[in-house]
């Protein structure tokens, strides 16, 4: 069974790293001593130890270790082995890459698959889509494929930002960027503001958070999803 939560972001305006998302990390991860981060996205260009080590210094109120991927001399068995994983944040072509090129990326898939709990936030959130061409990080390396681990059956833009209508920029919105992409891409894409975040169990995928989100698909004009609702897109508009 999935065991999934996908955040658009791991820290809000104002608060604390992680810290609206306690309760539900200490769900998903709910009995585990330990589990595996993935800190390749690596924001601003920190090191992995340095990133590994804020995941871990959160995860210490919950009694549970963190260790970094980069520190396994083999890094298919850690991911094997692992009862839990975190895929932190940064810039989404750097994760991919790098998981393309170990490997990774399809093992991380079938153990989740298996029911291995798996936690996203930012660019970890964009891999659980179909692709990770809805991003909005800049092309800083090449991933050998732009595929993702489809865990969920659309695509994800994390940190969403409405049209400000009375600024006076005049290049393109984050919609009018998720129009484009639809242009060529027959793919949902659910787009989560800050402080919203989605939880699978199982079959069922739930939008959960303060906010609603913005859900874009071929063919309809953009619209709101509530948040509580359930992201089956048979069923909605």
């Amino acid at each position: 069974m999935k065991n999934i939560l996908l955040a658009s972001t791991s820290t809000l305006f104002g608060g604390q790293y992680l810290d609206y998302l306690k309760d539900e990390i200490a769900e998903l991860f709910d009995g585990m001593e330990e589990i595996v981060f993935i800190p390749f996205a690596r924001p601003s260009g920190i090191s992995h130890d340095d990133y590994t080590q804020r995941v871990n210094d959160y995860f210490s109120q919950l009694n549970i270790a963190v260790t970094g991927l980069h520190t396994f001399d083999d890094p298919k068995a850690a991911i094997r082995n692992a009862k839990g994983i975190f895929t932190g944040g940064g810039n989404t072509f750097l994760l991919v890459k790098t998981l393309h090129d170990l490997g990774l990326m399809g093992l991380i898939k079938d153990k989740v698959l298996q029911g291995m709990s798996y936690m996203g936030a930012s660019a970890g959130t964009n891999i659980a889509g179909i692709s990770m061409r809805t991003t909005n990080d800049m092309p800083i390396v090449y991933p050998s494929s732009f595929d993702t681990m489809g865990l969920v059956p659309f695509n994800i833009n994390p940190h969403y930002l409405d049209p400000d209508p009375n600024s006076t920029h005049k290049g393109e919105t984050r919609e009018t960027r998720i129009l484009e992409f639809l242009t060529q891409n027959n793919i949902p894409v659910v787009s989560l503001r800050e402080g919203s975040w989605i939880r699978v169990k199982g079959d069922k995928i739930m939008l959960e958070g303060k906010l609603d989100a913005r859900i874009f698909e071929q063919g309809k004009l953009p619209y709101e999803l509530a948040t509580g609702s359930e992201l089956n897109f048979q069923n909605n508009k």
